[in-house]
């Protein structure tokens, strides 16, 4: 089986690394492990590898990410969740 892989643009790049630290900043502190910041990382990715540019919807595919993860989801208040 071949790999699959895509190929991001410096300003795409710049974008996701944004909306990563966006995403990870409404985190409680404790919470910022590498392991939460790399499921963020994974869906922010998955929906750039789509074709997605918009940053909204790379936003919304960060916090997902956040609130899927049921343990993490009772410390985001209501109002960042529809971020």
């Amino acid at each position: 089986m071949g790999a699959i892989g895509a190929v991001f643009q410096p300003e795409l790049i710049k974008l996701m690394r944004a909306v990563l630290d966006d995403a990870t900043a409404i985190l409680p502190e404790a919470k910022r492990t590498s392991t939460m910041k790399a499921e963020i990382a994974s869906n922010i990715l998955a929906c750039a590898a789509k074709g997605e540019r918009d940053p909204i919807a790379l936003r919304m595919a960060a916090l997902s990410a956040i609130v899927e993860c049921t343990h993490y989801s009772h410390d985001i208040s209501p109002e960042r969740r529809l971020v």
